[in-house]
Formats: structure tokens, sequence, C-alpha cells
């Protein structure tokens, strides 16, 4: 498989969560949010290192508040990001290393992954080079346009996508380089992949996988985590 590397997107500035607190720095029981991912992700021994991308002048704050504080070892570098999720991510990219083969990209705000679907993802990737863990939706979808439904998707072909995303290093980046170019700016990785020809295979995931985006998120999260402690003891 070579070298593998998550880049974990720790930029987002989680206006919804009505907090003076960076998301990632949020806690949930007695660990911030990033730590939890952290944790999560460090189960998986496929993963050689991670690249955290933060907020512009953040670098300092998560390294002490996070990768220091909880001895996170793989950490090896602590990027700034850009405006966009999709910059930041681009940032992260340019930062690794030309003996990366494979890049893991994980939202901070997701601290319920597990080991498994990490390592589903990888095991995909290795044989397509750009994996997607997604969820299928459960309810009926509507489009609406100025407040009314202008159609009715079948919803067997609706998938939410979730992270980890997973794609081979050349893969990735040769798709942020022909979306700078072009000047598209995606909602995922995964888009940017697709629209360069290249296909994306589903790894099924997990409903308790979501990101945390709005205070009752939290409790949620707390939840989820505080079961499987108690599973694994």
């Amino acid at each position: 498989m070579g070298k593998v590397v998550a880049l974990i997107a720790s930029a987002g500035k989680g206006l919804r969560m009505q907090s003076g607190i960076e998301k990632p720095y949020l806690t949930i029981g007695s660990m911030p949010i990033l730590a939890h991912t952290l944790a999560a992700l460090d189960l998986c021994r496929e993963i050689d290192e991670y690249v955290i991308i933060v907020d512009p002048g953040r670098q300092t704050d998560c390294r002490h508040l996070v990768v220091d504080r909880y001895g996170f070892t793989r950490v090896r570098k602590i990027v700034q990001g850009g405006e966009t999720r999709q910059e930041s991510v681009y940032q992260g990219l340019k930062s690794l290393n030309a003996d990366t083969t494979t890049v893991v990209v994980h939202d901070a705000a997701r601290p319920c992954v597990t080991p498994n679907l990490v390592s589903s993802s990888l095991q995909v990737c290795a044989s397509s080079g750009a994996a997607l863990v997604a969820v299928p939706v459960k309810d009926t979808v509507k489009s609406v346009v100025d407040g009314i439904v202008t159609g009715t998707p079948d919803r067997r072909t609706l998938w939410l996508a979730q992270t980890p995303q997973t794609f081979s290093f050349d893969v990735l980046l040769r798709a942020h380089e022909q979306a700078l170019e072009d000047g598209f700016v995606g909602t995922d990785d995964a888009a940017l992949v697709e629209r360069m020809g290249h296909q994306v295979h589903v790894v099924a995931g997990d409903y308790e996988n979501f990101k945390v985006t709005t205070p009752e998120d939290l409790n949620i999260a707390e939840r989820v985590l505080s079961r499987r402690a108690k599973i694994e003891t």
C-alpha cells in the first residue's frame, strides 16, 4: 500500500455551533473533538502519519491543546488552511512528501469514525484509486426551488457522503490542480475526482459517523462514544 497519510480537515469556523470556541476544540466528555477523532484514527495501524489543517495562526494552539497534550506522535505537520475547505485540503496535499502513495481525507468534526471504516476505505482505494464512505438516504428527498417542489429523485440512487474519503495521492493532487485551473469549487474531494473522470467507489459507511455541526450533535456524539467506551471495558 505504500505510505499512507491522513489529512485532517480542521480549519472550519463551525459557526452553527453558536460558540466562541472553534469547533475542533469544543469538548466531548473530557477531550476536544479533534482529540477524539485522532484517537479513533490512531487505532488504524495502516495510517503512517497525520497532517492537520487548521485556521491561520492556530498551529501552535493545535499542537499545545491537542497533539502534545494527548501524545499523538504520528502527527507530522500542522499546516495553515485556506478560505475554503477545498483550499485547505489543497494546502495539506502540497505539504506532503513525494513518497506518499495514499491520502485519507477526514473531517476533524467526525469523532465517531471507526478504524474498520478507515481500513475498508483503504482496501477499496488500493484497487480503485478512489473510495468514498457513504450511507444510503433513508427519507424521501425533494428538489425545491423558491419553496416549491420541483422533483422527487429516486432515493434508491442517493447516498450521503461522509469521510474518510481515500485516494491515490497522484489522483487527488491532479483533481485539485485541475479544479484550481478551471475555477471549480466542489463540496467534497470526491466531487473533484469525479469531474476528472475517475470512478469513485463507495464503501458502506455508518450512520453514527456523522459530522458534529450543531450543539445537539455534541450530545449525540457523547452518547455514542460513551456507549462504545463501556463496551470496550
